[in-house]
């Protein structure tokens, strides 16, 4: 294996045509940087969608009051509704499955807007009425302070934990936020808190433009009495969170008079579903990359092995001497086989590397343009991965020496002697 008479002898072989070897090797090359590219671009594809669930729980599911839709009880087709604390209350006694429950308010419904004044200066806002458990389903990167803890919803606190984009906002750039106070709607609350979104581009955008408060208190200040706006729910370990969205259905149309067979009485989103729908998808597509990598590498291969047929050709001559020396089939074999594994393993080292270099060169080029691409992100391939490409490289190369060698080995020395 180590000697350096054989691996003289293959470099020379290989100098020998050296435009032949290079079109074999770049076969080799092209399959394997293609295999990397299309990986690599997989990868940042999926890291640009699931960043935008930030580090959201994605056995969740999310459920919100609609119109009736079909007369019940007495009540009328079209009726409106709200959820409220008994529903809280009945979920946390009937439903065992529920790992963490969040009620959420929120100023004049989904991606409303408040006024919010700080002396001379003032914002438009989202603002949200939360408990504790909400920053453990849809989790913020808090810079500073603290979120919203159980005392607060207990002695219904004015406080307040507010966004990156309300800071800059208020306040100035040397301020320190905490403990100071901020007017909404005319109410004053003090600042406990400051976060930055985990998620990307337009979603991060809003979301720090966010400011949360204790439900018990926005309830309160705001008059909403014992409103819930929706319900935030997750599932216990190893439980499909559909199970506790279909007892939580059943519970809310029995407390609210609703048909069992009104479907669009209620809103609801689960989160598993879709996340576990991209998931494969994904996977497919990542299925589909290795089919046509593989493929397109197997034509370099089979590439290979037609050349090592003509270089067996070639040498016929010479590998009939060598027989007659004493050289034995296993030496002859292992000789060619290593031929075709190195120049396989050298062209695909080639193509990884440069590939992957590729990779690291866009990312590079993304990270510093500030471009905001949000469904691209991190392109690049792991190690493990790389292993495997390599693997299935030596051992393609191996296989494709293996077919010129037996036919090496199957000529008598006697007629390879007397080959013209």
């Amino acid at each position: 294996m180590f000697d350096l008479d054989r691996w003289q002898e293959i470099y020379h072989v290989l100098q020998k045509n050296k435009m032949r070897t290079f079109l074999t090797a770049f076969g080799v090359f092209w399959g394997i940087f293609m295999l990397v590219i299309m990986l690599g671009s997989g990868n940042g594809l999926e890291n640009g969608v699931t960043r935008n669930f930030g580090d959201m729980a994605t056995n969740s599911v999310f459920i919100w009051p609609q119109q009736t839709s079909i007369p019940y009880k007495g009540f009328p087709r079209g009726r409106r509704y709200n959820f409220d604390d008994e529903d809280t209350k009945a979920f946390k006694n009937s439903i065992t499955e529920i790992k963490y429950l969040a009620p959420r308010l929120q100023t004049g419904g989904y991606m409303s807007v408040n006024n919010v004044v700080r002396g001379l200066k003032s914002g438009i806002f989202s603002l949200m009425g939360d408990y504790p458990e909400f920053n453990l389903i849809d989790p913020l990167n808090i810079k500073k302070g603290r979120f919203i803890n159980e005392i607060d919803i207990k002695e219904k606190r004015k406080v307040a934990v507010i966004g990156s984009r309300v800071v800059d906002i208020l306040f100035k750039k040397e301020e320190d936020p905490i403990n100071q106070y901020i007017q909404i709607q005319g109410v004053y609350f003090q600042v406990i808190g400051t976060f930055i979104s985990r998620r990307s581009g337009e979603n991060a955008e809003q979301e720090n433009q966010n400011i949360y408060m204790p439900f018990t208190t926005m309830q309160k200040t705001f008059n909403y009495g014992n409103i819930v706006g929706f319900f935030s729910i997750t599932s216990k370990e190893n439980i499909p969170v559909s199970v506790v969205e279909n007892k939580a259905m059943h519970l809310l149309k029995k407390q609210h008079s609703i048909s069992p067979n009104d479907e669009t009485a209620i809103g609801h989103f689960n989160l598993q579903k879709e996340f576990d729908q991209m998931q494969g998808l994904f996977g497919g597509i990542r299925g589909l990359v290795w089919v046509v990598g593989i493929g397109t590498l197997l034509a370099g291969i089979i590439g290979v092995s037609n050349i090592m047929l003509v270089v067996v050709k070639e040498r016929t001559k010479e590998i009939g001497i060598q027989r007659a020396l004493g050289a034995s089939p296993l030496n002859i074999i292992s000789e060619i086989i290593t031929e075709s594994v190195v120049l396989t393993t050298f062209a695909g080292y080639t193509g990884l590397v440069i590939g992957v270099g590729l990779l690291e060169l866009i990312n590079f080029l993304l990270e510093k343009s500030g471009a905001n691409v949000e469904m691209f992100l991190h392109p690049g391939i792991n190690f493990k991965v790389a292993v495997v490409a390599l693997t299935i490289l030596i051992i393609s190369g191996a296989f494709a020496g293996f077919i010129p060698a037996k036919r090496a080995v199957s000529i008598k020395p006697i007629d390879a002697l007397r080959y013209e």
